[in-house]
């Protein structure tokens, strides 16, 4: 679906396709299931609810939530309503309670928005939400990661399907439009007449992905297409590496009784390349502690102990050698 006739409006047939091909992996059957949608107002959300509804007719439901943090997104949602409703699709809106952070704002409401669409899925018997993040959103997170120094796992493109929750009957995430350019989906929503809701965060220079895209704009040598496509290489990468370190914690990590997790023949277990061997020491540290995510340099130093055959501690885990085996266990209740 995805190509340079950025001035084309998208088909109903192209969305049924991809979402179809995006979903195939959870082994749901998508002609038949209900279905939501993520809808914001913005003009990508609101194309792909108003395509998606079409391409499944009677299946579709557009969920918004009020994040509470402008006046003015209340009114906004009521007018999401309304849009809808002369379409005759279902829209609820969902609202991010409590007292709201001071810092990094953007990550902790993009986390309580996905909870919240979730737990509204579940609710209504919902196991598939479609997001309308397209290629321009993975070029200008490639950007944003980048300009942090990220690792190959945080320069990866996001996953078209992914669960948004835990369990075996959890809601799955899917993203059709990834290699879709947001221009086209604006063409869409020209072409009908439909008019949509502009957040004023996506030109405030504030926020990285504001500044990502203002930069993007001034590089016409540097198209978005051509950098999404790298951020799908890359995750292509990211593949293969979760694979193998899959094959090594299955060569050598055995959960104990005990809560413990232990690992054979320590000695080839730590001689893998590093980003193996980070990773697979990271999920060492995350099945005994739960929640924990180490990473960087902490990780490192960590690493580099168990290489020179030192015990160390990291995330409230102790990991050091017993009887041959290098052993990761919860760290010992300091006394006062």
């Amino acid at each position: 679906m995805g190509d340079d006739a950025s001035s084309l409006p998208l088909t109903v047939e192209a969305v049924r396709a991809a979402i179809a091909r995006v979903a195939a992996p959870s082994g749901l059957d998508i002609a038949r299931v209900p279905l939501a949608v993520a809808v914001s107002g913005g003009a990508d959300s609101l194309a792909l609810v108003l395509l998606a509804a079409e391409a499944f007719p009677g299946r579709v439901t557009g969920v918004t939530v009020d994040h509470g943090l402008r006046p003015e997104a209340a009114a906004e949602a009521v007018q999401v309503q309304g849009w809808l409703g002369r379409h005759g699709i279902p829209h609820a809106t969902v609202r991010w309670e409590g007292e709201k952070p001071s810092g990094n704002l953007q990550a902790t409401a993009r986390l309580a928005r996905y909870r919240l669409l979730a737990a509204w899925c579940r609710a209504n018997g919902v196991s598939v939400l479609l997001s309308a993040h397209h290629q321009d959103d993975v070029a200008e997170t490639l950007l944003q990661r980048l300009s942090r120094g990220s690792g190959l796992a945080g320069l990866a493109a996001m996953p078209a399907l992914r669960r948004l929750d835990d369990g075996v009957d959890g809601v799955w995430l899917a993203r059709p439009l990834l290699d879709v350019p947001r221009a086209r989906l604006r063409a869409t929503l020209a072409a009908r007449g439909q008019a949509w809701v502009e957040d004023p965060s996506n030109g405030d220079d504030r926020f990285d992905r504001a500044r990502a895209r203002r930069w993007l704009e001034t590089q016409p040598d540097l198209s978005a297409r051509r950098l999404a496509l790298a951020a799908h290489h890359l995750a292509e990468a990211d593949s293969a590496i979760h694979w193998m370190v899959k094959r090594h914690l299955a060569g050598y990590v055995a959960r104990r009784e005990d809560g413990a997790v232990a690992v054979a023949d320590p000695a080839a277990f730590l001689d893998v390349p590093g980003e193996v061997l980070r990773r697979s020491v990271a999920w060492c540290l995350g099945a005994v502690v739960a929640g924990a995510t180490p990473r960087g340099a902490a990780l490192d130093r960590l690493i580099s102990s168990l290489r020179a055959g030192r015990p160390s501690t990291l995330a409230g885990c102790q990991a050091g050698f017993e009887r041959g085996s290098l052993v990761f266990r919860p760290e010992a209740p300091r006394r006062h």
